[in-house]
Protein backbone atom coordinates (compact mmCIF):
# COMPACT_ATOMS: atom_id res chain seq x y z
CA UNK A 1 0.00 0.00 0.00
CA UNK A 2 1.33 3.50 -0.44
CA UNK A 3 -0.06 6.85 1.42
CA UNK A 4 -0.65 9.94 0.30
CA UNK A 5 -0.91 13.09 2.82
CA UNK A 6 -4.85 14.36 2.35
CA UNK A 7 -4.39 18.01 1.91
CA UNK A 8 -4.04 20.62 4.52
CA UNK A 9 -5.19 17.72 6.68
CA UNK A 10 -1.67 16.44 7.07
CA UNK A 11 -3.78 13.14 7.79
CA UNK A 12 -1.86 10.15 6.14
CA UNK A 13 -4.45 8.09 3.86
CA UNK A 14 -4.11 4.60 1.89
CA UNK A 15 -4.04 5.52 -1.85
CA UNK A 16 -6.86 2.98 -1.95
CA UNK A 17 -9.92 3.39 0.83
CA UNK A 18 -13.19 0.99 1.52
CA UNK A 19 -16.15 3.03 0.28
CA UNK A 20 -19.19 1.27 2.58
CA UNK A 21 -22.55 2.68 0.61
CA UNK A 22 -23.20 -0.96 0.17
CA UNK A 23 -23.16 -1.73 3.75
CA UNK A 24 -26.49 0.28 4.10
CA UNK A 25 -27.99 -2.09 1.73
CA UNK A 26 -28.77 -0.85 -1.43
CA UNK A 27 -26.49 -2.51 -3.99
CA UNK A 28 -28.44 -5.85 -3.74
CA UNK A 29 -27.51 -7.19 -0.71
CA UNK A 30 -27.75 -6.97 3.18
CA UNK A 31 -24.56 -7.08 5.02
CA UNK A 32 -24.08 -9.26 8.37
CA UNK A 33 -21.77 -7.91 10.94
CA UNK A 34 -19.35 -10.47 10.22
CA UNK A 35 -19.36 -9.77 6.35
CA UNK A 36 -18.57 -6.59 7.22
CA UNK A 37 -15.99 -7.44 9.69
CA UNK A 38 -14.44 -9.57 7.10
CA UNK A 39 -14.11 -6.82 4.31
CA UNK A 40 -12.33 -4.34 6.84
CA UNK A 41 -10.53 -7.49 8.20
CA UNK A 42 -8.60 -7.42 4.63
CA UNK A 43 -8.94 -3.98 4.62
CA UNK A 44 -6.39 -3.68 7.36
CA UNK A 45 -4.31 -6.93 6.00
CA UNK A 46 -3.91 -4.61 2.43
CA UNK A 47 -2.53 -1.77 3.89
CA UNK A 48 -5.60 0.35 3.99
CA UNK A 49 -6.83 3.16 6.61
CA UNK A 50 -9.55 4.90 4.81
CA UNK A 51 -13.45 3.95 5.78
CA UNK A 52 -15.85 6.66 3.93
CA UNK A 53 -19.81 6.39 5.02
CA UNK A 54 -22.60 8.53 5.98
CA UNK A 55 -25.38 8.82 8.25
CA UNK A 56 -27.44 8.04 5.14
CA UNK A 57 -26.70 4.60 4.09
CA UNK A 58 -29.10 3.27 5.73
CA UNK A 59 -30.02 4.92 9.01
CA UNK A 60 -26.92 5.00 10.31
CA UNK A 61 -26.45 0.59 9.65
CA UNK A 62 -22.88 1.19 7.74
CA UNK A 63 -21.34 3.57 10.52
CA UNK A 64 -22.75 0.91 13.25
CA UNK A 65 -21.05 -1.64 11.21
CA UNK A 66 -18.16 -0.01 10.92
CA UNK A 67 -18.20 0.92 14.47
CA UNK A 68 -18.96 -2.58 16.13
CA UNK A 69 -15.77 -3.57 14.40
CA UNK A 70 -13.58 -0.40 14.89
CA UNK A 71 -14.15 -0.40 18.89
CA UNK A 72 -12.62 -4.10 18.65
CA UNK A 73 -10.00 -2.72 16.13
CA UNK A 74 -7.84 -0.29 17.26
CA UNK A 75 -9.89 2.91 16.52
CA UNK A 76 -6.43 5.39 16.19
CA UNK A 77 -5.21 2.68 13.25
CA UNK A 78 -7.93 4.52 10.76
CA UNK A 79 -9.04 7.52 9.35
CA UNK A 80 -12.71 7.51 9.11
CA UNK A 81 -15.01 9.71 6.87
CA UNK A 82 -18.96 10.29 7.61
CA UNK A 83 -21.25 12.76 6.05
CA UNK A 84 -23.75 15.03 7.27
CA UNK A 85 -27.39 16.70 5.65
CA UNK A 86 -29.85 13.55 5.09
CA UNK A 87 -31.95 11.10 6.67
CA UNK A 88 -32.58 8.10 5.49
CA UNK A 89 -36.24 6.59 5.38
CA UNK A 90 -35.72 3.16 3.18
CA UNK A 91 -34.54 2.30 -0.10
CA UNK A 92 -33.29 5.48 -1.89
CA UNK A 93 -35.54 7.40 0.03
CA UNK A 94 -33.83 10.13 2.01
CA UNK A 95 -34.51 13.94 3.91
CA UNK A 96 -32.16 16.22 3.26
CA UNK A 97 -31.70 18.26 6.76
CA UNK A 98 -29.70 21.61 6.79
CA UNK A 99 -30.32 23.82 9.74
CA UNK A 100 -26.78 23.86 12.14
CA UNK A 101 -29.19 22.09 15.22
CA UNK A 102 -30.50 18.99 12.81
CA UNK A 103 -26.08 18.71 11.99
CA UNK A 104 -25.52 18.65 15.52
CA UNK A 105 -27.89 15.81 16.18
CA UNK A 106 -26.62 14.22 12.92
CA UNK A 107 -23.17 14.49 14.54
CA UNK A 108 -24.07 12.83 17.93
CA UNK A 109 -26.00 10.38 16.11
CA UNK A 110 -22.55 9.17 13.67
CA UNK A 111 -20.53 9.39 16.72
CA UNK A 112 -22.76 6.97 18.56
CA UNK A 113 -23.10 4.31 15.72
CA UNK A 114 -19.28 4.61 14.83
CA UNK A 115 -18.89 4.15 18.69
CA UNK A 116 -15.49 6.76 18.79
CA UNK A 117 -15.72 10.12 20.25
CA UNK A 118 -13.98 12.18 17.39
CA UNK A 119 -14.75 11.88 13.50
CA UNK A 120 -11.60 12.17 10.93
CA UNK A 121 -13.44 14.01 7.93
CA UNK A 122 -16.61 15.45 8.20
CA UNK A 123 -18.00 16.11 5.13
CA UNK A 124 -21.20 18.56 4.12
CA UNK A 125 -23.12 15.62 1.80
CA UNK A 126 -24.17 16.49 -1.73
CA UNK A 127 -26.30 20.04 -0.37
CA UNK A 128 -27.54 22.71 -2.81
CA UNK A 129 -25.20 26.08 -2.71
CA UNK A 130 -27.56 27.49 -0.55
CA UNK A 131 -27.65 24.88 2.18
CA UNK A 132 -23.79 25.16 1.83
CA UNK A 133 -23.72 29.41 1.96
CA UNK A 134 -24.98 29.29 5.66
CA UNK A 135 -22.12 30.99 8.41
CA UNK A 136 -24.03 29.48 10.94
CA UNK A 137 -23.86 25.77 9.90
CA UNK A 138 -19.88 26.50 9.58
CA UNK A 139 -19.62 28.70 12.75
CA UNK A 140 -21.49 25.41 14.27
CA UNK A 141 -19.03 22.87 12.54
CA UNK A 142 -15.90 24.69 13.23
CA UNK A 143 -17.15 24.35 16.98
CA UNK A 144 -17.23 20.51 17.17
CA UNK A 145 -13.98 20.60 16.13
CA UNK A 146 -12.71 23.24 18.61
CA UNK A 147 -14.68 20.37 21.02
CA UNK A 148 -12.39 17.83 19.55
CA UNK A 149 -15.84 16.00 18.18
CA UNK A 150 -14.15 16.55 14.89
CA UNK A 151 -10.57 16.55 13.42
CA UNK A 152 -11.49 18.04 9.95
CA UNK A 153 -14.10 19.14 7.60
CA UNK A 154 -14.85 17.95 4.18
CA UNK A 155 -17.37 18.63 1.21
CA UNK A 156 -18.63 15.91 -0.99
CA UNK A 157 -19.91 17.87 -3.66
CA UNK A 158 -23.16 16.33 -5.39
CA UNK A 159 -22.01 18.00 -9.17
CA UNK A 160 -18.50 16.79 -10.41
CA UNK A 161 -18.10 20.33 -11.46
CA UNK A 162 -19.32 22.32 -8.51
CA UNK A 163 -16.95 24.89 -8.90
CA UNK A 164 -18.63 27.22 -6.07
CA UNK A 165 -18.23 25.04 -2.91
CA UNK A 166 -14.92 23.53 -3.96
CA UNK A 167 -13.96 27.41 -4.70
CA UNK A 168 -15.30 28.37 -0.93
CA UNK A 169 -13.53 25.86 0.95
CA UNK A 170 -10.95 27.61 2.62
CA UNK A 171 -13.19 30.21 3.31
CA UNK A 172 -15.77 27.48 5.28
CA UNK A 173 -12.53 25.77 6.46
CA UNK A 174 -13.13 22.36 4.93
CA UNK A 175 -9.97 20.78 3.80
CA UNK A 176 -11.09 17.72 1.38
CA UNK A 177 -13.40 17.44 -1.59
CA UNK A 178 -14.88 14.35 -2.46
CA UNK A 179 -16.34 13.92 -6.23
CA UNK A 180 -17.32 11.64 -8.47
CA UNK A 181 -14.16 11.04 -10.55
CA UNK A 182 -13.32 7.80 -13.10
CA UNK A 183 -12.67 7.04 -16.68
CA UNK A 184 -16.28 7.60 -17.50
CA UNK A 185 -16.72 11.11 -16.28
CA UNK A 186 -13.41 13.39 -16.13
CA UNK A 187 -15.61 16.65 -15.46
CA UNK A 188 -13.48 17.26 -12.06
CA UNK A 189 -10.40 17.73 -14.71
CA UNK A 190 -11.60 21.05 -16.19
CA UNK A 191 -12.54 23.23 -12.99
CA UNK A 192 -12.75 21.54 -9.61
CA UNK A 193 -9.17 19.83 -9.70
CA UNK A 194 -7.43 23.24 -10.42
CA UNK A 195 -9.27 24.65 -7.61
CA UNK A 196 -8.23 21.89 -5.39
CA UNK A 197 -4.33 22.36 -6.07
CA UNK A 198 -4.27 25.72 -5.90
CA UNK A 199 -6.17 25.33 -2.20
CA UNK A 200 -3.81 21.91 -1.79
CA UNK A 201 -7.20 20.19 -0.63
CA UNK A 202 -7.22 16.89 -0.08
CA UNK A 203 -9.36 14.91 -2.97
CA UNK A 204 -11.15 11.66 -2.99
CA UNK A 205 -12.46 10.14 -5.58
CA UNK A 206 -15.91 8.46 -5.41
CA UNK A 207 -17.48 5.71 -7.77
CA UNK A 208 -14.03 5.50 -9.32
CA UNK A 209 -15.39 1.75 -10.72
CA UNK A 210 -18.62 3.90 -12.31
CA UNK A 211 -21.17 2.37 -9.87
CA UNK A 212 -19.24 -1.47 -11.31
CA UNK A 213 -19.60 -0.64 -14.62
CA UNK A 214 -15.48 -0.53 -15.03
CA UNK A 215 -15.25 -3.55 -12.71
CA UNK A 216 -15.00 -5.89 -15.82
CA UNK A 217 -17.75 -7.91 -14.25
CA UNK A 218 -20.69 -6.53 -16.47
CA UNK A 219 -21.36 -6.58 -20.28
CA UNK A 220 -23.51 -5.10 -22.34
CA UNK A 221 -26.92 -6.26 -22.00
CA UNK A 222 -26.23 -6.58 -17.62
CA UNK A 223 -29.65 -6.64 -16.01
CA UNK A 224 -29.58 -5.64 -12.31
CA UNK A 225 -32.08 -6.62 -9.62
CA UNK A 226 -34.61 -4.32 -8.09
CA UNK A 227 -33.11 -3.54 -4.88
CA UNK A 228 -29.82 -2.75 -6.45
CA UNK A 229 -29.36 0.62 -6.88
CA UNK A 230 -28.18 0.48 -10.35
CA UNK A 231 -31.47 -0.67 -11.68
CA UNK A 232 -32.93 3.19 -11.42
CA UNK A 233 -30.05 4.19 -13.74
CA UNK A 234 -30.99 5.86 -16.69
CA UNK A 235 -31.23 2.55 -19.50
CA UNK A 236 -29.82 4.23 -22.55
CA UNK A 237 -27.12 5.54 -20.54
CA UNK A 238 -26.63 1.95 -18.68
CA UNK A 239 -26.20 0.67 -22.29
CA UNK A 240 -23.80 3.47 -23.22
CA UNK A 241 -21.50 2.87 -20.75
CA UNK A 242 -21.07 -0.74 -20.75
CA UNK A 243 -20.30 -0.20 -24.19
CA UNK A 244 -17.77 2.06 -23.68
CA UNK A 245 -16.42 0.32 -21.01
CA UNK A 246 -16.29 -2.42 -23.49
CA UNK A 247 -14.07 -0.46 -25.45
CA UNK A 248 -11.84 0.84 -23.67
CA UNK A 249 -11.25 -2.65 -22.17
CA UNK A 250 -10.06 -3.49 -25.53
CA UNK A 251 -8.00 -0.39 -26.31
CA UNK A 252 -6.48 1.03 -22.79
CA UNK A 253 -6.51 -2.09 -20.29
CA UNK A 254 -3.16 -3.72 -20.84
CA UNK A 255 -3.56 -7.40 -21.54
CA UNK A 256 -3.63 -9.47 -18.22
CA UNK A 257 -4.53 -7.09 -15.99
CA UNK A 258 -7.57 -6.54 -14.09
CA UNK A 259 -10.31 -3.95 -15.48
CA UNK A 260 -10.81 -2.84 -11.90
CA UNK A 261 -7.21 -2.60 -10.79
CA UNK A 262 -6.90 -0.68 -14.19
CA UNK A 263 -9.61 1.72 -13.34
CA UNK A 264 -8.49 2.52 -9.81
CA UNK A 265 -4.88 3.64 -10.96
CA UNK A 266 -5.98 5.82 -13.62
CA UNK A 267 -7.82 8.07 -11.14
CA UNK A 268 -4.48 7.89 -8.89
CA UNK A 269 -2.45 9.29 -11.53
CA UNK A 270 -3.78 12.76 -11.53
CA UNK A 271 -1.77 14.62 -9.58
CA UNK A 272 -4.95 16.34 -7.42
CA UNK A 273 -6.19 12.94 -6.35
CA UNK A 274 -4.80 11.77 -2.93
CA UNK A 275 -7.12 8.85 -2.27
CA UNK A 276 -9.82 6.20 -4.17
CA UNK A 277 -12.95 5.08 -2.17
CA UNK A 278 -14.51 1.83 -4.25
CA UNK A 279 -17.41 -0.33 -2.73
CA UNK A 280 -16.28 -3.84 -2.30
CA UNK A 281 -18.74 -6.59 -0.88
CA UNK A 282 -16.33 -9.12 -0.48
CA UNK A 283 -12.77 -9.50 0.99
CA UNK A 284 -11.56 -10.84 -2.59
CA UNK A 285 -12.71 -7.40 -3.93
CA UNK A 286 -10.62 -6.05 -1.37
CA UNK A 287 -8.10 -7.60 -2.51
CA UNK A 288 -8.59 -6.61 -5.78
CA UNK A 289 -8.77 -3.17 -5.22
CA UNK A 290 -5.96 -2.80 -2.92
CA UNK A 291 -3.78 -4.45 -5.96
CA UNK A 292 -3.62 -0.75 -7.50
CA UNK A 293 -1.33 0.65 -5.48
CA UNK A 294 1.04 -1.34 -7.00
CA UNK A 295 0.70 0.79 -10.13
CA UNK A 296 0.69 4.25 -8.28
CA UNK A 297 4.10 6.02 -8.32
CA UNK A 298 5.29 7.10 -5.06
CA UNK A 299 5.46 10.64 -6.13
CA UNK A 300 2.08 11.77 -5.99
CA UNK A 301 2.55 14.48 -8.82
CA UNK A 302 4.12 12.01 -11.36
CA UNK A 303 1.59 9.94 -13.76
CA UNK A 304 1.55 6.10 -13.90
CA UNK A 305 2.62 4.97 -17.01
CA UNK A 306 0.02 2.47 -18.45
Amino acid sequence: MKYRRLGKTNMKVSVIGVGTWQFGGEWGKAFTQEEADAILDQAKDSGINLIDTAECYGDHTSESLIGNYVARNRREDWVIATKFGHHFHGHQERTQHWSPQEVLSQLEASLKALKTDYIDLYQFHSGSDEAFDQDELWTLLDKQVQAGKIRHLGTSIGSNDNLHQTAASTKVNSQAIQVVYNRLDRRPEERVFPSCEEQDLGVLARVPLASGYLSGKYKPGAVFPDNDVRNRHDKEQTIAKLEETARIRENEVPEGMDMATWALAWCLKHPAVTSVIPGCKSPEQVISNAAAAEFVSDLHKQSWKE
